[in-house]
């Protein structure tokens, strides 16, 4: 799939196709129903599927102050939207003149002048142009009288909630990435950098690598069952995410001690994805309790990653 940056280089690459726009943050079940409607359709009319998405996110530059934290970074959301059948995605650059583009301006420049889509694929809820003005029923205008095809679906709903990355949002940020996981088309996953901490870990006999410089959305404090990703492979991880009680310590940190793995990860990027919240950050009355609980804890892991891999 290309990651595209703008649209000037490999232009034909992702003309005459299926386009939708949208920010996709965390690709979840609802994104899933679209992005299958964008590959039928770019099928039909023999074209690329692409999605379109803004880099940055416009509230960043518009309300700084409330742009929420991302559910994935660029490359990790081309691999998931990779995944659904997607041939394209631009992360194109934005900026002021861009966010104030009328919606019928936007809508000329991007989709019918760079893009020349044939068909057009969003959700009942769409909006774009200088202040969100434009609608879904605008769009319809706009896709009537320039000949392009345009596609509605509706949203996905599970108990009577629609499926959305705000909802997402709340989820993780409560700590629940099981239930957060069943909207996802893959687990919850993080990203950061393994940089040295206490190494108390390797003391009493669980090294951990201490996760820093996350580039997205943390999970409450707690401790999780998931999996760990390196060059070398994947690995079944116990995740903690908090303070250290125990210890007197504070901080919250993200550390991660990845099941039957000894080499050195200082200075490398570790991702981990969560499967699901085991317990509560808690203190233990002495090193000896703690232990007995990492051993616990382990063996959940390896029950709840067991149960992940299983056909």
């Amino acid at each position: 799939m290309k990651l595209l940056h703008s649209l000037e280089p490999d232009l034909d690459e992702v003309r005459l196709g299926a386009v939708t726009i949208g920010n996709f943050d965390g690709v979840h079940h609802g994104h899933a129903l679209i992005l299958e409607e964008l590959r039928r359709q770019a099928d039909r009319v023999e074209g690329p599927a692409v999605v379109f998405t803004f880099s940055p996110h416009p509230v960043q530059i518009l309300r700084p102050q409330e742009t929420p934290t991302p559910l994935s970074w660029p490359t990790r959301k081309a691999e998931l939207l990779a995944e659904l059948g997607v041939d394209a995605m631009i992360a194109y650059p934005t900026d002021r003149k861009l966010l104030q583009l009328s919606p019928e301006s936007f809508f000329t420049a991007i989709i019918v002048e760079q893009l020349s889509a044939k068909v057009l694929v969003e959700g009942p809820n769409f909006f774009f142009g200088k202040n969100r003005s434009g609608d879904i029923d605008l769009l319809k205008q706009l896709c009537r009288s320039a000949h392009v095809t345009l596609r509605v679906v509706e949203p996905l709903k599970t108990n009577g909630e629609v499926v959305s990355s705000s909802r997402l949002r709340q989820l993780i940020q409560t700590g629940e990435v099981g239930a957060a996981r069943k909207m996802l088309t893959q687990p919850y996953r993080i990203r950061g950098t393994v940089s040295p901490g206490a190494r108390r870990g390797a003391t009493i006999g669980f090294p951990t690598a201490n996760i820093t410089a996350l580039t997205t959305l943390c999970p409450a404090p707690g401790v999780y069952a998931g999996r760990a990703f390196l060059d070398q492979g994947r690995w079944d991880t116990a995740i903690h995410i908090g303070p250290n009680p125990t210890f007197n310590e504070n901080e919250l940190k993200v550390e991660c001690h990845l099941l039957g793995f000894s080499d050195s990860l200082y200075g490398k990027p570790l991702e981990v994805e969560f499967l699901e919240r085991l317990r509560d950050v808690c203190v233990f009355a002495s090193v000896s309790q703690l232990q007995d609980q990492l051993a616990r804890d382990v063996e959940q892991t390896k029950h709840v990653c067991a149960r992940a891999t299983a056909p």
